[in-house]
């Protein structure tokens, strides 16, 4: 299967960028990076989650491009960025300072959000020099810092020793997803959307993440079983906004609360009633209105741009 495979029509159908590049990271990986949008508009710039790609981001992309520059980026091993032996929070965050380092002019700032992995990769470049210098304020959609497995609900049983086990055993699966056939799409509809998603975005979200490479998604997987992110949380001052959707059965609100509490500058959290984990794409026009939202109030545009 082609690991570029997504929609090709409709809202979830990824637009052409203005334009792409190649960023190099500290380590040597290769990221391939895009910019929709006018030059010179507010910056945006989007981190997608585990499994995902710059298509994710399709929704928010379309509405937000028309009147502000988006950076997307593909995370190492996913989409059109090569597979890195280097998989790790430090790895994440030295590709968001590149990317950073790559698109934004020196002291220029840019509302960062951040889904899942992408909300990690966030909090752990927080007391990046180059994130400091560039973040002027975050969203950070359906994440957590800290105890992903522990506090998953995505086998439905008591929480304890068992349910972790078996939760462990689920995600870090070295299988491959195979086909997007309809029992594949009823299975990623139950661990990772809302009950009442409709069909076009549980095929969006599924054709995204079955063509993420098998080694890629067990690798990653290893590395969120045993993330802790709390310190780069407490380091995350920029003022920051929280979504989860009500249903999320990967990183549920517990998680949402928790970042709230220790978040030094949170703007609050924002539930949302009966969906699940893929919130951009479950609710596109309000993460996009919220991102929107914290543009308009935190960065400001250089006169004449």
């Amino acid at each position: 299967m082609s690991r570029l495979t997504h929609v090709l029509s409709g809202p979830y159908a990824p637009p052409a960028p203005v334009r792409e590049l190649t960023v190099l990271c500290a380590d040597g990986a290769r990221l391939h990076v895009e910019v929709h949008g006018p030059e010179g508009a507010p910056p945006v710039v989007l981190a997608h989650g585990w499994t995902c790609s710059t298509a994710f981001w399709a929704a928010q992309i379309r509405e937000l491009a028309v009147d502000h520059r988006v950076v997307a980026y593909d995370q190492r091993g996913h989409g059109r960025s090569p597979a890195s032996p280097a998989c790790s929070a430090d790895g994440l965050a030295d590709d968001l300072e590149a990317v950073l380092e790559a698109t934004l002019g020196p002291g220029e700032k840019a509302v960062i959000a951040g889904h899942s992995m992408g909300g990690m990769t966030v909090m752990a470049a927080a007391e990046r020099p180059g994130f400091r210098e560039h973040a002027a304020a975050v969203l950070l959609c359906s994440t957590g810092s800290s105890r992903l497995v522990a506090e998953s609900t995505l086998v439905p049983i008591r929480a304890g020793r068992l349910r972790t086990w078996l939760t462990r055993r689920v995600l870090g699966a070295r299988a491959p997803l195979g086909p997007v056939t309809p029992l594949a799409l009823r299975i990623l509809k139950y661990g990772t959307m809302g009950p009442g998603s409709a069909p076009h975005m549980v095929e969006a979200c599924a054709r995204i993440v079955h063509a993420c490479p098998r080694k890629v998604r067990y690798a990653w997987s290893q590395v969120l079983d045993l993330l802790d992110l709390d310190h780069g949380v407490r380091q995350l001052t920029v003022p920051t906004a929280v979504v989860v959707g009500t249903a999320d059965r990967l990183t549920p609100p517990v998680h949402a609360h928790q970042l709230a509490a220790a978040l030094p500058n949170c703007l609050g959290v924002t539930e949302l009633p009966g969906l699940g984990h893929m919130t951009p794409v479950e609710a596109p026009e309000l993460v996009s209105a919220r991102i929107r939202e914290l543009v308009s109030t935190y960065v400001q545009v250089k006169e004449g741009a």
